[in-house]
């Protein structure tokens, strides 16, 4: 299977202008996640999906291949189908990597990749300790047979008779479709509730499809940077070693 890492950017941002950009360790971080989606073993090809010329040139300057897609792309799914038609190469599947992550493990891509030799959609989750009442960490559950049943910002399940241990789990964004899938995802209209959520895959659980679902092995450190706090957290970890 040929499949393509593509890393959606943007530079507006609400509460982080310029994000992809920020220095991490003296490094832009776009850069810091194109360099660990280079460590995986299972992806053909990286590459970056911006819409301003900024980030294009400082992936060019790298060495690395960006693609311009426009700016009234709806979100990064969208921007992720329409570099992979602008690319031009025929790949089988394609995997959506955050690009506000610059810590993540390459072993969550392969593990996607797995899930991908046998369906079009597919997506991690780890156990939940803490926070599993924060509408900002988006829960999952999954059938017995390792398909994501409901995503959620509520606490779900909720364990009502206290009898049984329940795990909870974290829903990590990370993300891989076939090609053929993607096409298809990116043309369905928002759902009643994608919308009430404000959570996009919804959207393929409304309509019928499924997403396999695994829990991932890694232990990584995974903080996505959506504020200049959060970036000092990664400087200081980085700097750390961790």
């Amino acid at each position: 299977m040929k499949i393509l890492g593509i890393i959606p950017a943007r530079y507006a941002s609400s509460r982080f202008p310029g994000k992809p950009l920020a220095d991490i360790c003296g490094k832009p971080m776009i850069l810091r996640v194109c360099e660990r989606a280079e460590m995986s073993k299972s992806l053909n090809a990286v590459i970056v999906a911006t819409d301003d010329e900024r980030i294009f040139d400082c992936v060019k300057r790298s060495g690395r291949i960006a693609v311009m897609t426009g700016s009234n792309l709806p979100n990064g799914t969208a921007r992720c189908e329409e570099a992979l038609r602008l690319y031009g190469e025929d790949f089988d599947a394609v995997i959506n990597i955050q690009g506000d992550e610059p810590m993540l493990d390459p072993l969550m891509i392969d593990e996607t990749a797995g899930l991908l030799e046998e369906d079009y959609c597919a997506t991690l989750c780890r156990e939940l300790h803490d926070g599993v009442s924060n509408p900002n960490i988006v829960k999952v559950v999954m059938s017995q047979n390792g398909y994501a049943m409901y995503f959620s910002r509520s606490l779900i399940p909720f364990n009502r008779s206290q009898k049984e241990s329940v795990k909870i789990y974290q829903h990590i964004g990370i993300y891989g479709y076939s090609a053929e899938f993607l096409r298809k995802y990116v043309r369905m209209n928002d759902t009643p509730l994608s919308m009430a959520e404000s959570l996009e895959q919804l959207k393929i659980l409304e309509n019928g499809y499924r997403i396999r679902i695994k829990v991932t092995a890694s232990e990584a450190h995974n903080i996505g940077v959506d504020t200049p706090e959060d970036l000092e957290k990664v400087n200081v970890m980085i700097n750390a070693g961790l």
